[in-house]
């Protein structure tokens, strides 16, 4: 039987059952990880991300809800719910779940889990257990959420994440090979990045530096070689245009003394005529 929009319109869908959002602060981490993660991977598209967000699937019917730790709906856009009310939102429901257990969840509580989302059309299902680093994924097939068999070896056909254990620790990896991490995680490693960026920045100064000294080291060397090649050649220039002096100086002698009669050859090396005796001397 149907209600009168009058009815349906004084219904009251809660927003919050009055519960912790997580049992403990491993929960939460994962929580915070798995939404803020895809919001990262799915920013400007028309997908809406929500974490611990009630569901509900039936309108006038505020007693078949949920809140998925993690749900993921394709179609919707992003933005503030107080609950996520399927028939405001085209009718879609969310095709990607994530549950986080907690030491309060049951056996019996994690499979009324399951069924539901069966029921109401979630086409990927996660369970992960952040205590023994185990995930369960369940895929729907022939309207059935079925087991997925080697979930370390799966890929998820909506979201592209997949899930390995590393030294002991379950992690997932987006589709664009990036490990989810939680926000503090996310900040040491922007830090850590910045503080290499800023390392390597000061090294390349420092290399810079050297290199200008180097380089004015190699200027200053191949002045101080072009200012003794310089010299050189002026002091070459000076001993050629010393010995031209000499030798023009020498023919002016030698043609003086053949004007005096004197016979070159009888000149000494130091240029001085020899001494003779005058005619008639004693």
């Amino acid at each position: 039987m149907s209600m009168e929009p009058a009815t349906l319109s004084a219904v009251v869908y809660p927003e919050s059952d009055g519960k912790p959002r997580a049992d403990n602060t491993l929960q939460w981490d994962w929580m915070v990880k798995i939404v803020g993660e895809l919001r990262r991977l799915f920013a400007g598209l028309n997908v809406f991300i929500a974490g611990d967000l009630f569901w509900y699937p039936v309108e006038g019917d505020p007693r078949t809800v949920v809140a998925p730790d993690g749900l993921v709906v394709f179609g919707r856009p992003p933005g503030y719910r107080g609950s996520y009310k399927q028939w405001l939102e085209d009718d879609i429901a969310p095709q990607v779940v994530f549950e986080i257990l907690s030491p309060n969840n049951t056996a019996e509580e994690m499979e009324d889990k399951l069924d539901f989302y069966e029921r109401h059309g979630v086409e990927e299902y996660y369970f992960i257990d952040p205590y023994q680093h185990v995930v369960r994924g369940y895929v729907r097939r022939r309207d059935r959420l079925r087991s997925v068999e080697d979930i370390l070896r799966f890929v998820s056909p909506r979201l592209g994440i997949r899930f390995q254990v590393e030294d002991g620790n379950l992690v997932v990896y987006g589709s664009d090979g990036r490990m989810f991490q939680t926000r503090e995680e996310r900040e040491i490693e922007i830090e850590d990045e910045l503080q290499r960026t800023a390392e390597a920045i000061e090294q390349e100064r420092e290399r810079s530096l050297e290199e200008s000294r180097r380089a004015d080291r190699e200027t200053k060397r191949a002045n101080g070689e072009a200012t003794k090649a310089k010299s050189e050649m002026l002091r070459a220039n000076a001993e050629s245009a010393r010995a031209d002096r000499e030798r023009a100086a020498r023919e002016l002698l030698t043609a003086k003394l053949r004007e005096l009669g004197v016979n070159v050859d009888d000149v000494l090396e130091d240029g001085r005529i020899p001494h003779r005796d005058k005619p008639g001397g004693s």
